[in-house]
Parts: C-alpha cells; sequence; structure tokens
C-alpha cells in the first residue's frame, strides 16, 4: 500500500548537504507528496533524475524499492552516497548526464525535480549551484528533454513524476508528454511565495511575458504520466 505523507523537515532530517548542493525544498516536498502515493515494494526500479541529497531516492529505497539515481553535479552524487550510508540504505548514484547513464535501461518509476527556472542565459550552467535551478530562457531545456526520453525509460504501466514550475507552461509539459505516447495529468499543485532567485529576475520575467509585474506566489506542479 502507497505509504503516508512526510513533512519538509522529515525528509531533510538528518541529510546532509555539502556546499552547493540543492536542499529539500517545497519542491522537494511536493513531489515526496506524489511519491508517498505510489505502490513501491521490493520488485519496484526507481529512477531519480537529478537527486541531490538524495532525499527522494532515499524515501523511495527506505520503502523496499531498488533505487538508482543520477545527478550532474559531483558534489550532489557525494553527497547522496553520504546519506545512504548514513541511513544504512542501498542505493546506486551515478555521475552524469541522465540519458547517457541510463542507456537501454527501464524503469517502474522515474522521479524528477529539473532545473526549471527561466533564466536568461540561452545554455544550462556548467558549474555552480545554478545548475540545480536556471533552465534556459523558457525554463523548459531539461523538462523537455526528460518529456522526449520518457517512454524510454519507462517499462510498459511505468509511472513518471516530475515537479516544475507553472512558469514554464504546465500545458506544455502535458502535451508533449501525450505527444510521446503518455496518459499525462497534473497530480499535485501548491502555491509558494517567490524565493531570492525569482525576486532577482522579476524585471527580466515581467518584460519577457512570463510573470506579472507584481506577481509573488508561484505555482508548483507535479506531473504524474504513464507509460500505455
Amino acid at each position: 500500500m502507497p505509504s503516508t505523507a512526510v513533512s519538509r523537515r522529515e525528509l531533510a532530517a538528518g541529510l546532509l548537504a555539502l556546499p552547493g548542493v540543492y536542499r529539500p525544498q517545497a519542491d522537494t516536498q511536493l513531489l515526496a507528496d506524489a511519491l508517498a502515493r505510489e505502490d513501491i515494494g521490493h520488485t519496484t526500479e526507481v529512477l531519480e533524475i537529478g537527486t541531490g541529497t538524495g532525499a527522494l531516492a532515499l524515501s523511495a529505497a527506505a520503502r523496499g524499492a531498488r533505487v538508482t539515481a543520477v545527478d550532474v553535479s559531483r558534489r550532489a552524487v557525494t553527497t547522496a552516497r553520504l546519506n545512504a550510508l548514513r541511513r544504512g540504505l542501498s542505493l546506486r548514484v551515478m555521475h552524469g548526464d541522465f540519458r547517457a547513464r541510463t542507456a537501454g535501461c527501464r524503469y517502474d518509476l522515474v522521479v524528477a525535480n529539473p532545473p526549471y527556472v527561466p533564466s536568461p542565459d540561452m545554455r544550462l550552467p556548467a558549474t555552480g549551484p545554478r545548475r540545480a535551478w536556471d533552465a534556459g530562457p523558457t525554463g523548459r531545456l531539461v523538462v523537455d528533454r526528460i518529456c522526449a526520453y520518457a517512454p524510454d525509460l519507462l517499462r510498459p504501466g511505468g509511472i513518471l513524476l516530475m515537479v516544475h514550475s507553472a512558469l514554464c507552461r504546465t500545458e506544455d509539459t502535458l502535451k508533449q508528454l501525450a505527444e510521446a505516447g503518455l496518459s499525462a495529468e497534473a497530480a499535485l499543485r501548491a502555491c509558494v511565495p517567490w524565493g531570492p532567485v525569482l525576486r532577482s529576475r522579476r524585471a527580466w520575467l515581467h518584460n519577457q511575458g512570463i510573470a506579472g509585474a507584481d506577481e509573488e506566489l508561484e505555482e508548483l506542479v507535479v506531473i504524474r504520466a504513464q507509460a500505455l
């Protein structure tokens, strides 16, 4: 049976985070709530894309799943491995691009908290903590890749859970996943106050037509898609 949801404090309890590694935030919590609704057991093969501290991967592992996690940040990989050791859980953590590291593999459940914050930069950051959130002018550079490759990652009946901001257009994500042959829906939503990154880009976001000049709340959305 699906487990009950945990608070963000419980989710992050005892987790280490090396400098520059993304710590569990409201988006992590919303994705954890969605993950708690899924039926996970000892035969479930799980992939987490962009594991950060490993909080979500470890939540799945604690329920008996066989979990693989991948991150482009070496510090995140080290952090997740350390946290798995601290919790006494088995977790396979790989460094690199999710597509390259999972070639030929399929999973029952894929969990993703990708970078999704719109940025004036045309390309993804190559280094630094901004790799965890900056995702190009539309915020979709990584989201679009996950949508495109999801059918190759999922077994028949497999589930994708991905969180992102409504600023990068929820309807575009649903459309892309449907065109890729998946059944997709917005499963969970939550509104949170703008953080420092969005506040620092308020004028740019307004000029790009992405957000209103007076917006103060960001809507987070968990997309749930299933391979048919």
